[in-house]
């Protein structure tokens, strides 16, 4: 149904009903219904429209056909959607408070925005920002999508294009260019409209989604080899090495601007007194099934003293004794010989991706020559287009440039101080992040900076809990010789409570790595606002100290120091509709409620809903690159009558493939009828390169006392119940995945 004029009651007379077209084109002003959420304002000099992609508008043929157009007599122009309605009165000139309105749906109200409104701070459910560097605790942070007002504008007025790949400004005929979002409180649909304009979620590489190690330390190669053995023998997974800037050349740099007092924090040299063999290193990482990273400061580009500057200088048709060139991101031939001779030859090495460590805003906000662009922004662009080779999924790690930065996965939040202020406020920072389209953060967990593990075992450990539920585990710390994150090195208590984590993520990534799979294809965060589904239900707006976790879980991380010797602590949680199980201890709670939940130092609250199987994996060290083997699928009691699934996704994990249908799903449906529990496990659809074609299943039955009887597929299966745990076990061995599986015991709850 259309939002037309009627609703408000107006008598509508003498109207005409314009042919479709989309865009509309009103004289020098241009609509483009892009969603029934979401429209394009533009208004250009003698029609100089702006067809040219920009850094946010990636997708010039996103269009809807459902909205209606119609001119009345009296010059004005009614475009409606189902959400709202732009009228402009056809005057010839830019949108102003005399010939331009929108009315918008809120409830059952209509609402009327000017063209010169701002969005408001107040109702505004959060965004983010581009860095967290030196700060202690909580900040202001930008706006995002999501408003209780029901609407957001995005201004892209004067920013600069796209054309054949590279940027240049826009044309000054150009006077207005803005995305107007109105969609009440269906905020699943604004974040499905930001896409449909700026481009989808794409799919990390799986490797960043597990654990990584990271220090400010200049480590030798030896130094590095006896890391990963560490990391076997106190029995932690590791996914991710991380060399810090230590890995290049420093003291040799002789020009320069430099950061902090130092020329060498850009560098593209190996550092071969520590590292004198860097191929080797990075080999024998491979083979352990490692992924490597280079920390990058780029604000110097390629100088005098790197072993690729004779080439680099060759390649612009330069002499060696040709004054240095500057950095400069807004020269195609710069660049493409900056990557060729700076980048490529340590990718060739065995390095996989690049940490984009640009702070040096202060020095060099904007690319030269264009418009208002911050060098942020465009590096961000450039690099992760450079990471997609060998039919590679694209791969950056840097900080949040903006709307429209969600394209390039992932980010980096800066120099964060570890303190238990900081704690409390990166919860909802991360999880209003996804507001704005920012899925993907990969935290210092604990903090860059911090106090010693005497004073900040306990932080530590309680930000490693949070770091669970994160889109990465990632650990890392400033130069000092007293900070250091691995977490055996912060007491055998700690030590304990965080491999307890650690495993957990390990076997639950097959959870992380399905949910991701929503972000790209459904626009959903990983980590979710409760009020992204419960939109009308006013509890969901006032527990920012917890979250969604994809469609099975809420946390609600500890980030308060606890009392006792076991460090006991509570967090107040709001459980919505449904019944759900603290999955530390197996308590069943009723949903609609808010309870007060405490834990020691070894759990925290986090509750997974009734009747929804969860896939799981045994842990492995290598908790992304491991196949699974078993399949473990957890599930609690549900609601009686209730039937719920769940979508397993796998694919191989660092392609583009899956963009091609390489990939599988498996559906996971629970159904439970008085004490009969039945899941059944279809068969894969799809295939992917190196995918088992047969794999053994563990089905846990959880909160249930031990079963009166379980089948097989119709066939009697041996019950293994834990007393402890409250759990029913049927396993079943090397089966075909082209199989369908259905498991049924008959178990009373506990």
């Amino acid at each position: 149904m259309k939002f037309i004029s009627s609703l408000i009651g107006l008598m509508i007379i003498n109207l005409t009903l314009f042919a479709q077209t989309n865009p509309v084109v009103l004289g020098n002003a241009r609509f483009t219904v892009i969603t029934p959420e979401l429209i394009r304002l533009e208004y250009a000099v003698d029609q100089d429209f702006v067809d040219d992609p920009t850094l946010f508008a990636a997708n010039r043929t996103a269009r809807t056909s459902d909205f209606e157009v119609i001119k009345k007599d009296d010059g004005w122009v009614h475009i409606s959607t189902a959400r709202m309605r732009v009228e402009y009165y056809t005057d010839g000139f830019p949108f102003g408070q005399t010939n331009f309105r929108i009315f918008y749906k809120k409830g059952n109200e209509e609402k009327r925005f000017m063209i010169y409104q701002e969005n408001n701070k107040a109702t505004n459910l959060g965004g983010t920002v581009p860095t967290l560097d030196g700060m202690n605790g909580e900040i202001e942070v930008d706006n995002g999508l999501l408003s209780r007002d029901g609407w957001f504008i995005i201004k892209d007025d004067y920013k600069p294009v796209l054309k054949d790949n590279w940027i240049e400004n826009r044309s000054k005929n150009s006077i207005m260019d803005r995305y107007f979002f109105a969609y009440d409180t269906d905020y699943k649909a604004a974040l499905k409209a930001l896409t449909a304009i700026s481009g989808e979620v794409p799919m990390p590489q799986k490797y960043a989604l597990g654990a990584w190690y990271c220090r400010w330390w200049d480590y030798s190669a030896d130094e590095y080899r006896a890391l990963i053995q560490e990391y076997k023998e106190h029995d932690f997974p590791l996914d991710v090495m991380v060399f810090d800037m230590g890995w290049h050349t420093q003291k040799e740099a002789k020009e320069g601007t430099g950061h902090a007092g130092n020329r060498g924090w850009t560098g593209y040299t190996w550092n071969k007194k520590l590292i004198p063999d860097p191929k080797a290193l990075l080999s024998e990482m491979k083979k352990e099934h490692l992924h490597v990273s280079l920390n990058d400061h780029p604000h110097d580009g390629i100088r005098n003293h790197e072993d690729t500057y004779a080439q680099f200088m060759a390649s612009l048709s330069k002499k060696t004794t040709d004054p240095t060139p500057l950095f400069d991101a807004s020269d195609s031939t710069y660049m493409n010989a900056f990557f060729n001779y700076a980048l490529a030859p340590n990718e060739a090495l065995g390095v996989d991706f690049w940490w984009l460590d640009w702070q040096q805003d202060y020095l060099y906000p904007y690319v030269r020559g264009i418009n208002g662009l911050t060098h942020l922004e465009w590096l961000n662009h450039l690099y992760f287009l450079n990471s997609k080779k060998d039919n590679k999924r694209g791969m950056n790690y840097s900080r949040w440039s903006g709307f429209g930065s969600h394209r390039y996965p992932i980010q980096f939040s800066g120099d964060y101080v570890g303190s238990w202020e900081s704690l409390k406020f990166q919860v909802p920072f991360t999880v209003n992040s996804g507001n704005a389209g920012c899925f993907f953060w990969a935290h210092d967990i604990g903090g860059f900076f911090g106090e010693p593990k005497d004073k900040a075992w306990e932080l530590y450990t309680r930000w490693t809990q949070f770091g669970l539920t994160n889109t990465s585990l990632r650990i890392h710390s400033v130069y000092d010789e007293n900070l250091d994150r691995r977490p055996w090195l912060w007491g055998e208590t700690a030590e304990k409570s965080m491999q307890i984590i650690y495993h957990l993520r390990s076997e639950l990534m097959p959870y992380i790595y399905s949910t991701v799979w929503q972000a790209h294809t459904e626009t959903l965060p990983v980590l979710r606002g409760m009020y992204l589904e419960y939109p009308e239900t006013e509890e969901a707006y006032l527990h920012e100290n917890q979250y969604l976790w994809g469609d099975a879980f809420i946390s609600a991380p500890i980030t308060s120091a606890g009392k006792g010797e076991n460090k006991i602590a509570s967090q107040n949680v709001w459980l919505p509709e449904g019944v759900w199980y603290h999955f530390f201890n197996q308590e069943k709670f009723e949903g609609n409620q808010v309870i007060t939940s405490s834990a020691d130092i070894n759990a925290f609250p986090l509750f997974i809903k009734g009747g929804l199987p969860i896939p799981m994996q045994d842990y492995t060290p290598r908790m992304t690159t491991s196949t699974i083997q078993n399949l473990r699928v957890k599930c609690y009691p549900g609601l009686q009558n209730q039937e719920a699934s769940f979508k397993l996704y796998e694919d191989d994990g660092t392609s583009i493939n899956y963009k091609k249908g390489a990939y599988t799903i498996t559906n996971l449906t629970y159904k439970r009828t008085d004490n009969s529990h039945k899941i059944t496990i279809t068969p894969e659809e799809g295939n992917f390169a190196n995918q088992p074609k047969k794999r053994s299943y563990q089905i846990e039955f959880m909160g249930t006392k031990k079963a009166k009887s379980a089948t097989i597929n119709g066939k009697k299966a041996k019950i293994i119940y834990n007393e402890n745990l409250k759990c029913n076990t049927i396993k079943s061995k090397n089966i075909d995945i082209s199989k369908e599986l259905s498991i049924i015991i008959n178990a009373e709850e506990v």
